[in-house]
């Protein structure tokens, strides 16, 4: 089986599970094989696997969760964010992160939380606006920290500064900032930054390839089917925007989607005749 091959069928998969069974790390991986057909999974799979074990190690040595976590990524293994070319679509591909040792902070957030998890630890990404952010527990303490800085740990007047910086000084921090996100809110946050950069650079049918592996693993995410239909539309691919906005319509549990989804579909069909 090639690795896009099988990174489709491990798509399809977590598309099929609840949200606290998804391997994060499964995910993004095959999510990258998908513009890397030539990657050997498996060999990226142990490159993952050996932070975990190396993470391990240091915590026998009574280090804590967080020192050994920076100590091992981006000390040892010299993983650090792309500052200089952010906007490089290698930066949201796990694969060439790990190859490269830089990306965006939910690429690196990603490596950070498989590595805490694989030690038993409560870690999760955080619905912070515009840079991604973890929540890590450890001995009965919570740790917010930054995976794209080194694991620098914030704090509420870090994370103030930073809100304002990414959303406008006039934003103020609110209980829904620190609230956690699923693991497939994780992997479409990752897909997204690569939709925004060809959205940006007017790349639309790259645009509808990275939508239709979005929906492989969040079928259930709706208003993904509903940009698959309007940009298929777009390029006048309109059988196939109908058909992607009848998902809508025959699966979603909100009738405004589903009235919607419907308006959408009889005007496209109108277009076809």
């Amino acid at each position: 089986m090639s690795a896009r091959s099988e990174a489709e069928v491990i798509l399809r998969d977590i598309g099929q599970r609840q949200d606290g069974e998804i391997k994060l790390i499964d995910g993004a991986l095959a999510l990258a094989a998908l513009d890397c057909p030539e990657a050997d999974l498996g060999a990226y799979r142990d490159k993952v696997e050996c932070i975990g074990q190396e993470v391990f190690s240091i915590r026998m040595e009574g280090v804590g969760m967080v020192d050994a976590l920076n100590t091992v990524i981006f000390e040892k293994n010299g993983y650090e964010g792309d500052t200089l070319t952010y906007d490089d679509l290698q930066n949201a591909n796990l694969i060439r992160v790990i190859d490269r040792k830089k990306g965006l902070p939910v690429a690196l957030g990603i490596l950070y939380l498989h590595a805490a998890r694989w030690q038993g630890s409560v870690a999760n990404g955080l619905n912070f606006p515009g840079h991604f952010l973890l929540r890590l527990e450890d001995r009965g303490q919570q740790f917010i920290i930054d995976p794209f800085n080194g694991g620098t740990q914030l704090t509420a007047t870090d994370l103030r500064e930073l809100l304002k910086g990414t959303v406008g000084l006039e934003a103020e921090l609110t209980p829904e900032n620190y609230s956690v996100v699923g693991n497939r809110d994780v992997l479409i946050r990752l897909q997204s930054n690569i939709k925004v950069r060809y959205q940006q650079a007017g790349r639309f049918h790259d645009v509808l390839r990275v939508l239709n592996n979005m929906v492989l693993f969040a079928p259930n995410a709706f208003n993904l089917w509903r940009e698959v239909g309007i940009l298929n539309a777009h390029l006048g691919n309109m059988k196939l925007a109908i058909v992607a906005l009848d998902v809508i319509a025959e699966r979603s549990k909100s009738k405004i989607e589903q009235c919607e989804a419907k308006e959408l579909i009889q005007k496209f069909k109108s277009s076809v005749n």
